[in-house]
């Protein structure tokens, strides 16, 4: 036998039990250090990955729920981006457009003295496209063509509105008026590019 088992043997009890204690309390903290601590940090990681999946499932079935809401949302901001559409002209239809303005003007009696359109003002994906007027004719005739300007399906403005030459002639108030009708269009996808090129320069 070795001789150091035999002089452990030999020890009185309490040495022994003492002895015993130690070798069970340094085989628990090697099991808890290099058995329990890997385990449990594991677990732990295992448990963030879960509560992070489980909330990722959950965000994903609170989209889905609500897919057929937004799909309706979306639906309507087309159809509102398509009214839109037809309320800002293109390029090509602002001649157009001019032209059915003062046609409106001449339809409501009015003469127009000047039609000068100014250069475009071009914002982010539109362009003002303003117009200085100037027409003569009776009171009537002018409200009545700022009220059909306003019912075009064209979006048109009339500002700096300012009537000058009033005078009464045959008892009918004629006058001449100033203003600016400003009109908008989109900016094609070149446009925007052009413009942004400029900025930068």
């Amino acid at each position: 036998m070795d001789p150091r088992v035999e002089r452990i043997l030999k020890l009185p009890n309490k040495q022994k039990l003492g002895i015993l204690v130690v070798v069970l309390l340094l085989e628990a903290l090697a099991l808890i250090w290099f058995v329990y601590m890997p385990k449990h940090k594991m677990l732990i990681q295992l448990k963030e990955q879960h509560a992070k999946l489980q909330s990722e499932v959950e965000e994903k079935t609170r989209i889905a729920n609500n897919l057929p809401k937004i799909q309706q949302e979306y639906n309507s901001l087309n159809l509102e981006l398509e009214k839109a559409l037809t309320e800002l002209p293109n390029s090509k239809e602002i001649p157009t457009l001019l032209t059915s303005i003062t046609t409106i003007g001449k339809n409501a009696g009015l003469d127009f003295l000047v039609f000068k359109p100014r250069p475009e003002m071009k914002k982010d994906f539109y362009a003002d496209v303003p117009v200085d007027i100037t027409v003569s004719g009776s009171y009537f005739s002018v409200a009545n063509f700022f009220a059909a300007v306003a019912n075009l399906p064209r979006i048109v403005n009339i500002t700096n509105v300012d009537f000058v030459e009033v005078k009464n002639v045959n008892n009918r108030m004629m006058t001449k008026v100033n203003c600016l009708a400003t009109t908008f269009r989109f900016l094609g996808k070149e446009e925007i590019a052009d413009d942004k090129k400029t900025k930068k320069k």
